[in-house]
């Protein structure tokens, strides 16, 4: 097949009406600010004009984009169930039908005893909930959450059907399989039962969708008479609430960036007034879970890098704390998983995910081994507070996700089911590597990245030496972008691609200082270290800039914004979704959702220090003359996290700027929100929409290996 030849099409011009923003004596000048009215018709025409020029421009791409869907689902198992988990007498686990977009929540009465790992009771299956019959009707269904009763008796799930992350809370009995009358509307994320399993606690966000609230609900009463137990007036802070693995207490938690303070109440007194753990202190972060006579403190208090605690329920204020597992310089702790004898806990080190184990009578610590070098490990669905095993995730770049059994007493490592690649995959087919990248202060930098061993011959000429890179960045919130398996990029790393992370500052990666370094004003170390990672990618020969193509997502999109202006000549394609572009005008906005709360990560442009540093480096606020790569930017029409005016006041601007002939395209799901579409089908639709631009933008051919 040819090289594929994007289709001449002409973008949307997008009207100019500069509105004048001002600011500390700085003055700034938006022509595209109107695009923020969102129930402006023009707005959404203007939309669904960018929709169609994006359309036209991948068009000639559209056989490619068919090929790798297909490609996708060749991959998956699509009828499949996910490994099993026993509690309670019930085996509980979801299955996927083939033809069928969501999950359908199941279970099956059984004993622990005497069964294969892996295999499914033979009892009959009751379906508990099938998402695909709640999301009928809806063209974006999203579950916030699924919680059993402790009685097993009744489930709680909350949904939203537009995108919002506004949800809709429902009980269903499932004696009956039938719902119960009771209907809470506009409920955030976070949700704990009470002992009797009769009063459920949820969340409410306020206008700027901070979840600032936490209610009462007793079922068979009415909603309109909810009791509010806690409100957080601060609106730097947000709640949570959630019921320990023991289901002895309720937890709520209110959290901002850098501090936080919880307070718990027994859960067989939902009535209760909750009970403040430790008062809040600027810059100390506390969480909090319970077994058997004591609380579990994971904190930084007097720790960078966190240790664990324990104090009594009977006295739980930090004078009563005492240290469990003392800080480590080189380890970051950030969860535990509680069992009755046991504590898991999850730790950083050597830039990896791991996970340790603490028996609770000896005090004795130990690391899960693994069987590769490189590796992600999270604890997984371990409801059975009392069971001495351990189930954990397990993913690299090369090894498909699977779930392991860990017997914490034993040490014995049991995998329950492997994540199936359909198509003949094998891992040795592929290599993974870890790099280290030199910033421009002397910082050294991790790069991952996976491609296979043998690669295809682009074009006429007998072998081209440039293999295509696709890099991927993130470094926020000490988010870590950890090696993880994703059997759609096998579709990339069989053409020749090289698949990379850059693990920069920002993220946490390497520890509560790596995340320090990349936030507030020191946040352009973000931009220096992806900018670094990518000169060395090139210097070392893995790839060139015509043959290299970015990523990111979200605070990623950000990221891929601010080298684009920085250094528009590195790339030749970039992808940002959901992008969090228009920075600064946002960031002064505190009216928008999770502005005021973000004041920590990014720093208050109240305060003209964070202000001028801000529009260092706001993409939108900094674009300039420049040919830039050709660019697709996503959006959601819905989304409350980064609104969809950012990415499309960004696009116009550029087109305005942009002295090059490449393509700058804009997409925008009009129905959903952040998270982009919510069926599987439609999510490995927008994956192969996504890599198809990559491709036909980097001139490559349709084909795969052996095409």
């Amino acid at each position: 097949m040819g090289r594929v030849k994007v289709t001449p099409a002409r973008p949307p011009a997008a009207a100019q009406r500069p509105q004048v923003l001002e600011a500390h004596g700085d003055r700034r000048v938006d022509p595209f600010y109107w695009m923020r009215e969102k129930d402006n018709p023009e707005v959404i025409a203007y939309l669904e004009a960018e929709n169609a020029y994006t359309d036209a421009v991948m068009s000639s791409a559209q056989e490619l984009q068919t090929k790798l869907y297909a490609e996708i689902l060749g991959r998956v198992q699509e009828t499949d169930f996910s490994a099993p988990v026993f509690d309670k007498g019930w085996w509980n686990y979801t299955r996927t039908v083939e033809g069928l977009d969501y999950e359908i929540y199941v279970r099956r009465r059984g004993s622990i005893a005497g069964r294969a790992q892996g295999a499914l009771p033979d009892t009959p299956e009751e379906v508990i909930l099938d998402a695909n019959e709640l999301a009928r009707g809806h063209d974006y269904f999203e579950l916030g959450y699924v919680e059993r009763s402790p009685d097993e008796n009744l489930l709680a799930y909350a949904a939203d059907v537009n995108g919002s992350e506004l949800h809709e809370l429902r009980f269903r009995d499932l004696t009956a399989g039938a719902d119960l009358e009771d209907v809470v509307s506009g409920v955030y994320y976070g949700a704990a039962w009470s002992a009797d399993s009769r009063t459920f606690f949820y969340v409410r966000p306020d206008a700027a969708m901070r979840p600032y609230q936490v209610w009462r609900h007793r079922l068979g009463t009415d909603p309109s008479g909810d009791v509010l137990v806690f409100q957080e007036v601060d609106e730097r802070f947000e709640l949570n609430v959630e019921l320990s693995k023991s289901e002895k207490f309720i937890f709520i938690s209110s959290s901002s960036q850098i501090t936080s303070e919880c307070r718990f109440l027994a859960s067989d007194k939902p009535e209760a007034e909750p009970i403040l753990i430790e008062p809040r202190r600027s810059n100390i972060e506390y969480s909090v879970d319970h077994q058997e006579d004591r609380f579990l403190i994971l904190t930084n208090d007097g720790a960078t890098n966190f240790r664990l605690m324990s104090a009594p329920p009977s006295n739980p204020g930090r004078t009563s704390w005492f240290e469990l597992v003392p800080e480590r310089a080189d380890v970051r702790l950030n969860f535990i998983d509680v069992h009755r004898d046991h504590v898991v806990l999850g730790q950083r080190s050597d830039g990896l995910q791991r996970l340790e184990v603490l028996d609770a009578d000896t005090r004795q610590l130990h690391l899960v081994g693994q069987p590769d070098a490189a590796y992600t490990a999270f604890p997984g669905s371990s409801p059975n507070y009392g069971s001495a095993v351990m189930r954990f995730f397990y993913t690299s770049l090369t090894a498909p996700w699977s779930a392991v059994d860990y017997d914490m007493r034993t040490r014995e490592r049991t995998v329950v089911k492997e994540q199936p690649v359909r198509g003949g995959y094998d891992r040795n087919d592929y290599v993974s590597e870890r790099l280290w990248a030199p910033a421009p202060d002397g910082v050294k930098v991790p790069i991952s990245l996976v491609y296979k061993k043998i690669l295809p011959i682009y074009g006429e000429a007998p072998a081209e030496p440039a293999r295509p890179l696709l890099l991927y960045g993130y470094g926020a919130y000490e988010h870590s972008n950890d090696p993880m398996f994703d059997p759609a990029r096998l579709s990339l790393l069989d053409r020749g691609f090289v698949f990379a992370i850059a693990h920069v500052r920002g993220g946490g990666e390497l520890g509560r200082e790596w995340y320090e370094g990349g936030k507030l004003l020191r946040k352009r170390n973000t931009f220096d270290d992806f900018i670094a990672c990518a000169e060395h990618l090139v210097s070392e020969g893995y790839t060139t800039p015509e043959r290299l193509a970015i990523r990111g997502r979200s605070a990623g999109g950000l990221l891929i914004g601010a080298v684009l202006n920085e250094r528009p000549d590195l790339f030749a394609c970039a992808v940002a979704q959901v992008p969090f572009v228009d920075a600064l005008t946002t960031m002064l906005d505190d009216k928008l959702p999770l502005t005021v709360n973000e004041y920590d990560e990014w720093g208050n442009p109240q305060e003209e220090a964070y202000y001028r540093y801000i529009k260092s480096y706001s993409p939108y606020d900094n674009a300039h003359a420049a040919a830039y790569p050709a660019l697709l930017a996503t959006g959601g029409l819905n989304d409350p996290r980064v609104s969809y005016w950012e990415p499309a006041k960004w696009v116009a601007k550029l087109r305005t700027l942009d002295t090059g002939s490449r393509p700058v395209v804009l997409k925008t799901q009009m129905g959903s929100g952040h998270m982009g579409p919510s069926g599987r089908y439609e999510s490995w639709r927008e994956e192969a929409f996504v890599m198809a631009f990559v491709i036909s933008q980097l001139g490559l051919d349709f084909g795969a290996v052996g095409d």
